[in-house]
């Protein structure tokens, strides 16, 4: 649990009265709460029509037209779950216009999640969303490079939850790159966690992009998921690049999962 108790999951809180930025546990004043895509920009409708908003305050992708792939510390547990809605079909989550609204009916999490990797989990809808979904990595071959993020979080650390989809494009660290940068990187999982940003800082993912996808395009020009929005310390802090879970490494056990739902 220790990643859980030193780093800062990206999971926003969504109050009554407006989206307010939390972390999963305390945590102390030089590792106040951040928000998520910051050096971002608008994305277009329609650019990333995969994008899921989901009302617990994270993100998510659409991995079948009717299941959410998003990250194991957005949801509770495994089991029935009516409680989450999700948004999809717009950037704008005020427009009405091609707005797309599903209540969850299930949700199955990572089995053995604790804190410390494994962080993806499926969310069940109640029916289909009939937009294009986002094909996930099934080998290695796409986790280098230059990724996209997208989300709606702050543009700012410890701002507010944005209304519009936010796009960046961030490059990949090895693992022992991240890991010199120490204090909770130097846990990073290997095969099981992937980081990306820039040493300098400037551009990220943070609090209320948690669960959505990192991608980039394939050989065939098509986006794949690589990464799905885990952890970090701050936002776009110097030598504190985001943390992502690898897709790769658990796309047999998501397919198997998904076709169980």
């Amino acid at each position: 649990m220790k990643k859980l108790l030193t780093a800062l999951k990206r999971l926003a809180a969504v109050g009554a009265a407006a989206l307010a930025v939390a972390s999963l546990q305390p945590v102390s004043a030089a590792q106040a709460a951040p928000s998520p895509v910051i050096g971002g920009t608008r994305a277009a409708q329609g650019e990333f029509p995969f994008m899921v908003r989901l009302s617990m305050g994270c993100g998510g992708a659409l991995y079948t037209q009717q299941i959410v792939l998003t990250a194991a510390h957005c949801v509770s547990g495994t089991g029935a779950n009516t409680s989450i809605t999700a948004t999809a079909g717009v950037v704008d989550l005020q427009s009405t216009t091609g707005r797309v609204q599903v209540r969850s009916t299930y949700v199955y999490r990572a089995p053995g999640y604790n804190g410390n990797g494994k962080d993806w989990a499926l969310i069940k809808l109640a029916q289909p969303i009939n937009l294009p979904t986002l094909k996930i990595a099934t080998t290695t071959q796409y986790n280098t490079g230059t990724f996209t993020v997208a989300g709606w979080g702050a543009a700012v650390e410890g701002g507010a939850q944005q209304r519009y989809l936010l796009k960046a494009t961030v490059p990949f660290i090895s693992d022992a790159t991240c890991r010199a940068y120490g204090g909770s990187y130097s846990g990073l999982v290997a095969s099981d966690e992937i980081c990306a940003g820039y040493a300098s800082g400037g551009v990220d993912t943070c609090q209320g992009d948690s669960g959505g996808p990192m991608f980039r395009r394939d050989s065939a020009n098509e986006w794949v998921q690589v990464g799905i929005v885990s952890w970090g310390i701050g936002c776009a802090r110097p030598n504190a690049p985001g943390v992502y879970s690898e897709v790769s490494t658990f796309a047999s056990a998501i397919a198997s999962a998904a076709a169980s739902l």
